[in-house]
C-alpha cells in the first residue's frame, strides 16, 4: 500500500487511516510508527510531525472511535420516538458499532492507553463521555416517564453498558460461533431482553 497523493495539512489523517488498516490486517501489536510511515506512503520521520510516539498515534485513533460510537449512539437514540424505544435502539447500535469497526472497537477499550497519562486527549475523553451519556441521559429519560424502574439510574446505565458490551466483545473474538448461527439476530434479541428488564 503506497499514498502518494495527500496534501500536506491532511497528513494526520492519512496517518490515523494508515494506522486502522494496519490494525485491521495485522492486529495492534503490529503498529510502530516506521511501519505506519511506510504505510502511508511517507518518510520514516513524518509521523513525528503528529505523533511523538506510538502512545500518541493510537489514543489519537481511539479518541477517534470514540467520537464515531457518540455520533452512532446518537442517531440511534434520535431515530427512537420513545425512550424505551431508544435505549433497545441505542443498544443494538453498539454492537453493531462494534461489529462494523472490529479495529476502533478493540483499539478504544485497550487498558494500556488508559494508562497513558502523558498523551492523553481531552476531546477523546469528552467523546466517551458523550457516548456514556447518550445512554445514561436516555435511561434518565424512561425512570422519568416511569417506564424504568425506579432504581440507581448510574447503576442501571452501567449494567446495561456492561452487557451490551459484553455480548459486542464476545462475537468479536469468535465465541458465539459455536452458539449460534445467527450472532445479529441473537443481538437483537439480547437488547431486547435487556432494555426489557428495566421497564416498571
Amino acid at each position: 500500500m503506497t499514498r502518494t497523493n495527500y496534501h500536506h495539512g491532511a497528513l494526520r489523517e492519512t496517518l490515523l487511516t494508515a494506522t486502522l488498516e494496519l490494525i485491521e490486517k495485522d492486529g495492534i501489536g503490529a503498529v510502530s510508527l516506521r511501519r505506519v510511515a511506510r504505510a502511508a506512503g511517507v518518510s520514516p520521520g513524518a509521523p513525528y510531525h503528529h505523533f511523538p510516539d506510538r502512545a500518541a498515534l493510537l489514543i489519537a485513533l481511539s479518541d477517534e472511535g470514540f467520537r464515531l460510537l457518540a455520533e452512532t449512539l446518537t442517531a440511534a437514540r434520535a431515530a427512537a420516538a420513545a425512550p424505551t424505544d431508544g435505549l433497545e435502539a441505542i443498544l443494538n447500535a453498539y454492537v453493531e458499532f462494534a461489529q462494523a469497526n472490529p479495529a476502533y472497537f478493540r483499539l478504544m477499550f485497550r487498558p494500556e492507553l488508559k494508562q497513558s497519562q502523558s498523551h492523553k486527549s481531552e476531546s477523546g475523553s469528552a467523546a466517551g463521555e458523550v457516548a456514556f451519556a447518550v445512554l445514561a441521559d436516555t435511561v434518565g429519560e424512561c425512570v422519568a416517564a416511569d417506564a424504568a424502574r425506579a432504581i440507581d439510574q448510574n447503576v442501571l446505565a452501567i449494567t446495561l453498558w456492561s452487557a451490551v458490551h459484553g455480548y459486542a466483545s464476545l462475537w468479536l473474538d469468535g465465541q458465539l460461533d459455536h452458539r449460534t448461527d445467527d450472532p445479529a439476530g441473537l443481538a437483537h434479541q439480547m437488547a431486547a431482553l435487556v432494555a426489557g428488564l428495566t421497564v416498571a
